[in-house]
Protein backbone atom coordinates (compact mmCIF):
# COMPACT_ATOMS: atom_id res chain seq x y z
CA UNK A 1 0.00 0.00 0.00
CA UNK A 2 1.41 3.36 -0.79
CA UNK A 3 -0.29 6.90 -0.29
CA UNK A 4 -0.09 8.47 -3.75
CA UNK A 5 0.24 11.73 -1.81
CA UNK A 6 3.47 11.29 -1.09
CA UNK A 7 6.67 9.93 -2.96
CA UNK A 8 10.43 8.38 -1.55
CA UNK A 9 11.56 12.01 -1.53
CA UNK A 10 8.79 12.71 0.92
CA UNK A 11 10.40 9.75 3.28
CA UNK A 12 13.39 10.41 2.81
CA UNK A 13 13.06 13.68 4.07
CA UNK A 14 11.39 12.55 7.09
CA UNK A 15 14.43 10.38 7.77
CA UNK A 16 16.82 13.11 7.84
CA UNK A 17 14.62 14.99 9.87
CA UNK A 18 14.25 11.82 12.71
CA UNK A 19 18.41 11.54 12.53
CA UNK A 20 18.83 15.35 12.67
CA UNK A 21 16.69 16.43 15.57
CA UNK A 22 15.35 12.96 16.79
CA UNK A 23 16.58 11.34 20.26
CA UNK A 24 19.47 8.55 19.58
CA UNK A 25 18.43 5.34 21.08
CA UNK A 26 20.84 2.39 21.15
CA UNK A 27 21.43 2.35 16.80
CA UNK A 28 17.80 4.25 15.96
CA UNK A 29 16.82 7.97 16.44
CA UNK A 30 13.17 8.49 17.51
CA UNK A 31 11.07 11.40 16.86
CA UNK A 32 7.31 11.99 17.23
CA UNK A 33 6.77 7.62 17.66
CA UNK A 34 8.58 7.07 14.49
CA UNK A 35 12.07 5.71 14.82
CA UNK A 36 14.10 5.86 12.16
CA UNK A 37 18.08 3.92 11.49
CA UNK A 38 20.08 2.67 8.68
CA UNK A 39 21.75 -0.59 7.26
CA UNK A 40 25.50 -0.67 7.70
CA UNK A 41 26.35 1.12 4.28
CA UNK A 42 23.39 3.55 4.38
CA UNK A 43 22.23 2.07 1.34
CA UNK A 44 18.43 0.76 3.02
CA UNK A 45 16.88 3.37 5.65
CA UNK A 46 14.06 2.01 7.59
CA UNK A 47 11.69 4.02 9.01
CA UNK A 48 9.05 2.23 11.93
CA UNK A 49 6.24 3.18 14.27
CA UNK A 50 4.20 0.58 16.02
CA UNK A 51 4.12 -2.53 13.79
CA UNK A 52 4.61 -0.54 10.99
CA UNK A 53 7.77 -0.72 9.08
CA UNK A 54 8.65 1.33 5.45
CA UNK A 55 11.93 -0.01 3.93
CA UNK A 56 13.47 2.58 2.19
CA UNK A 57 15.62 0.68 -0.64
CA UNK A 58 18.17 2.09 -3.29
CA UNK A 59 17.09 3.41 -6.11
CA UNK A 60 14.36 5.01 -4.75
CA UNK A 61 12.07 2.23 -4.15
CA UNK A 62 10.38 0.94 -0.72
CA UNK A 63 8.01 -1.21 0.52
CA UNK A 64 5.45 -1.46 3.57
CA UNK A 65 5.23 -3.89 6.22
CA UNK A 66 2.22 -3.56 8.55
CA UNK A 67 -0.30 -4.97 10.06
CA UNK A 68 -2.99 -2.53 11.14
CA UNK A 69 -4.80 -0.55 8.33
CA UNK A 70 -4.99 2.30 10.96
CA UNK A 71 -1.42 1.80 11.59
CA UNK A 72 -0.80 3.22 8.44
CA UNK A 73 -3.56 5.57 8.41
CA UNK A 74 -1.40 7.35 11.80
CA UNK A 75 1.56 6.85 10.32
CA UNK A 76 1.08 8.98 7.40
CA UNK A 77 -0.29 11.71 9.23
CA UNK A 78 2.47 11.64 11.46
CA UNK A 79 4.48 12.03 8.55
CA UNK A 80 2.91 14.56 6.81
CA UNK A 81 3.25 16.83 9.78
CA UNK A 82 6.26 16.26 10.14
CA UNK A 83 6.75 17.51 6.21
CA UNK A 84 5.00 20.44 7.18
CA UNK A 85 7.49 21.21 10.20
CA UNK A 86 10.82 21.17 7.91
Amino acid sequence: MKDINLQTRDYLSVFNKIATDGEKKENRYVLNGISAWHDYDGYTCFLEYKDLTLTLLFHGKYSFDFSNKQTMIDFVVKVKKLLSES
